[in-house]
């Protein structure tokens, strides 16, 4: 397939290209490569995949109307993944802005270029932060998600809603993915693992957020990837048994379907902190702080009908993935 894969450089979308292109599909990657975080390391993930002949690069932003319009009418694609967005639930707080300009303006681009162009699947990052203020755990795509408590859950909530609108007005096959903590070689430097590992190798303490009272799905990157291109070889279909009387978020008479990616293993921060110090052989120094604005206390994703629909497992233990994390933290700075 000819696949349009957005935020291309990112964290996850790195990862799932490389899969594509691996498996022999072509790949049109896009990425604005701004600066929430150091540009450089996007530019290395890119490093990954411009060897593959069948990966080509577009620099650009996905708000940019004109820029999409022109993308998608010469680019004949077979389905989209969207994994481009202002990410980050604090930074949300700061500039809220940006979360309206990438994650609603630019994927409302996106839908428009699918619709307009034939595209036959649309998959798109949503985010366990949808699940807000819910406590009922796990978290399922089968229970209303109608209290964020951040923008950027907001716009991942909005992201679903449009998607479906869409689904229903002109047919078009949309999943979204509700991706839980992902981690692993080639991560963000604003997620934990960044944070934590480069503060203890430099000997500076570490933020703990509720007193170390938290517990993350944490999902290894590979699963993460592997979970992703499996969803997009499965083509929503509308559901037969759908009841607009009781309906289900997670389904819809129309080619919709929204699934939970994540571990389905809770764990809490301080083992996850203790797991990171093992790894590096160094114990962290902790500033132990209250809750932060926007943050929740738990994630925990029920899986079982991403397990069901697409066969897919998480199968990495953390004690791996980290060791795998702190072996490309450590080679990554000596290379920089």
């Amino acid at each position: 397939m000819k696949i349009l894969v957005t935020g291309a450089a990112g964290f996850i979308g790195m990862h799932v290209a490389q899969i594509l292109l691996q498996r022999g599909d072509e790949v049109v990657g896009i990425d604005s490569l701004n600066d929430y975080y150091d540009p450089a390391l996007k530019l290395a993930r890119l490093e990954q995949l411009k060897p593959h002949p069948n990966f080509r690069f577009v620099r650009d932003d996905i708000s940019d109307r004109m820029v999409m319009e022109d993308l998608f009418e010469k680019g004949h694609f077979d389905a989209v993944i969207n994994l481009a967005a202002q990410a980050g639930v604090r930074y949300s707080l700061k500039n809220p802005h940006a979360y309206v300009q990438s994650n609603l303006v630019g994927f409302a681009n996106l839908l428009e270029g699918c619709r307009h162009h034939g595209v036959k699947h649309f998959v798109y990052a949503s985010s366990s932060s949808v699940y807000g203020a819910n406590t009922k755990i796990p978290f399922s795509t089968h229970d209303p998600v109608n209290h964020p408590v951040s923008l950027y859950a907001a716009s991942k909530k909005a992201n679903e809603l449009m998607a479906h609108t869409y689904s229903h007005l002109y047919g078009l096959p949309t999943t979204g993915l509700r991706y839980f903590t992902v981690y692993g070689p080639w991560g963000r430097p604003d997620m934990s693992p960044w944070l934590f590992t480069s503060a203890i190798l430099e000997g500076r303490s570490i933020d703990v957020f509720n007193h170390g009272d938290m517990m993350r799905d944490f999902t290894y990157i590979d699963d993460i990837a592997d979970g992703t291109v499996k969803v997009l070889d499965r083509i929503p279909q509308p559901d037969p048994n759908f009841d607009h009387a009781n309906p289900d978020p997670a389904s819809s008479h129309a080619p919709y379907r929204v699934y939970n990616i994540g571990n389905h293993t809770p764990v809490q921060l301080m083992d996850f902190i203790g797991t990171i110090e093992k790894a590096l052989g160094q114990e962290a120094r902790k500033n132990f702080l209250p809750m932060q604005d926007g943050d929740v206390k738990m994630t925990y994703a029920d899986v079982d009908d991403l397990i069901r629909d697409t066969g897919f497992k998480p199968a990495t233990t953390l004690e791996y993935g980290i060791g795998k994390w702190v072996e490309w933290y450590r080679g990554y700075k000596n290379r920089s």
